[in-house]
């Protein structure tokens, strides 16, 4: 395990030197992208053993899925006050503050795992959350290191390139250090480890530097966030992410407790689904910037909600370990094109002065609705069955192919007014 966690850091460092040099951006990019994977895996941690540990632990087994909603909302919780504290003391202390949350949460998810305190193992998941709400504003940082606005899909391709290696990282780190320390059901070990991984984090974003105050930023009236809200593109944006990537926890949440606890999948197969699943995630993350370039960001769009179709298909055909696979591969290409879709979008919708506010906004309904879908996993499952989990995500999935026609009537009446003004 640790000879995998190697290699894995090994071909992170490579793959940034490689991409340097094929694209000239700043080097806050190539920055964020070796340091995200190493705090990012504490998500894919709580996702892989959060139900099975919980299942142990808690009285009501129905509960399992508790911690990973928690840490869902405590995202949501943080969404506004990292935005604002990016906004009032700069990109990197709020940087700093969110990996110092995520370094005492970790330190509590150990001792609630030795102790066996479900309760504590909760309250952890929720502070995990609430730093990973700053990590998750890191793609913001980003597009605000470059002044270059054409650059806005090839960065985010770039940075959801490096999650790719937090999917390895994180149940590798999950496996390797389960029985490091003695535990009631293991994996206090994990949480050690993970903290180590979260310093090193902390170390090598020392080099990472405030990205330029735009001119435009400090100039004109800021609108509301009521007038914002009620544009078109903003509403687009929002729906496309918040829609996908909810969906995405709902199916994901379910299926290491679906097969590992319902099915008796080994936990091998399990982590090798979630890990192809969070490297699915990422992984076309190396192509989008071309399929951007030649589909555009409506044919992205389109390709991932088809996708999202044939996932349901998929899971409702049975329930061997390949279903699991191939369902959950595409899940991740799906919400790769959705999830760069709607961020992509967002910043069509904001003048440079109201960035912070629509951020925070965007991420709140984002990771709000995530959670309430992680949560809602769990009570289907254990109430209905894994079917009932992906019959109940169809009606969703028709919300979005809405969505993408209402983009496609509001991209033609702008080129429309765009010929009448010419």
């Amino acid at each position: 395990m640790l000879t995998n966690i190697l290699i894995t850091i090994t071909l992170l460092l490579i793959t940034a030197f490689v991409l340097s040099r094929v694209f000239t951006l700043p080097r806050n990019i190539w920055i964020l992208f070796i340091s995200q994977p190493l705090v990012m895996s504490a998500s894919p941690i709580i996702v892989f053993i959060g139900g099975i540990l919980s299942s142990k632990m808690a009285n009501d087994p129905s509960l399992a899925t508790l911690p990973i909603t928690l840490m869902i909302l405590g995202v949501a919780a943080g969404s506004i006050p990292a935005a604002m504290l990016a906004k009032n003391k700069g990109r990197k202390f709020a940087v700093y503050t969110g990996l110092s949350c995520s370094l005492i949460a970790v330190i509590v998810a150990l001792f609630s795992a030795k102790l066996a305190l479900f309760e504590l193992f909760c309250f952890a998941s929720m502070l995990i959350g609430i730093g990973g709400a700053f990590t998750q504003q890191l793609r913001f940082a980003a597009i605000e290191s470059s002044l270059n606005k054409e650059d806005v899909p090839k960065i985010l391709s770039i940075l959801m390139l490096s999650g790719v290696f937090a999917a390895f990282l994180g149940p590798e780190v999950a496996v390797a250090g389960k029985d490091w320390l003695n535990s009631p059901y293991g994996y206090a070990g994990s949480f050690l480890f993970l903290a180590a991984l979260i310093l090193c984090a902390m170390i090598m974003m020392l080099a990472f530097k405030n990205p330029p105050v735009s001119a435009n930023e400090t100039i004109g009236e800021p609108r509301e966030l009521k007038v914002i809200a009620k544009q078109p593109i903003f509403l687009i944006a929002v729906c496309t992410a918040t829609i996908g990537y909810a969906l995405m926890s709902y199916l994901m949440t379910a299926t290491p407790i679906s097969m590992h606890h319902m099915q008796g999948h080994s936990l091998q197969e399990t982590k090798w689904v979630i890990q192809s699943h969070i490297a699915a995630m990422y992984i076309p993350s190396l192509f989008t910037p071309w399929l951007v370039k030649y589909l555009k960001l409506k044919g992205l769009m389109l390709i991932g909600i088809s996708i999202y179709a044939v996932v349901a298909l998929i899971a409702l055909s049975g329930h061997e370990v390949m279903h699991y696979w191939w369902a959950l591969i595409l899940l991740g290409i799906g919400w790769n094109f959705l999830f760069l879709t709607g961020t992509s979008l967002l910043p069509e919708s904001y003048h440079a002065s109201e960035r912070h506010k629509v951020q925070a906004t965007n991420d709140f309904v984002l990771f709000g609705f995530q959670a309430v879908a992680s949560l809602l996993a769990g009570w289907v499952l254990f109430n209905a069955g894994w079917h009932w989990v992906v019959i109940t995500s169809l009606p969703f999935i028709l919300v979005l192919f809405t969505v993408v026609g209402f983009y496609h009537k509001h991209q033609k009446k702008l080129t429309l007014n765009m010929l009448k003004t010419n």
